[in-house]
């Protein structure tokens, strides 16, 4: 199974969740609400998750295997770096502020 795509859907400032992403599996199956999460001075990827009545979470899908969740993760987290960068640079932008 090849990872074709990753979008960073949403980004955020505050907490542990630093954002939300989506990505496309063999250019047919999508899988959304992957979350980037820093804690523990680490990035990692959590699984989109539902609550069950007891509480506690459930995960809607998820790796079978440690290799491929390491690429899914490796994926991922590669695309959420590159969208800080182009975000840096938007922002230089707009500040007027020149890249050197």
């Amino acid at each position: 199974m090849n990872i074709t795509d990753v979008k960073i859907r949403k980004t955020f400032d505050e907490g542990p969740m630093k954002a939300i992403a989506s990505v496309t599996l063999d250019e047919q199956l999508a899988v959304h609400d992957i979350k980037v999460i820093y804690a523990r001075e680490k990035y990692f990827i959590v699984m989109p998750s539902r609550k069950n009545p007891d509480e506690t979470y459930r995960d809607i899908v998820h790796p079978i295997n440690a290799s491929f969740r390491g690429d899914l993760e490796e994926a991922v987290l590669r695309e959420y770096d590159a969208e800080m960068v182009r975000m840096a640079e938007d922002k230089n932008q707009l500040l007027g502020v020149d890249r050197v």
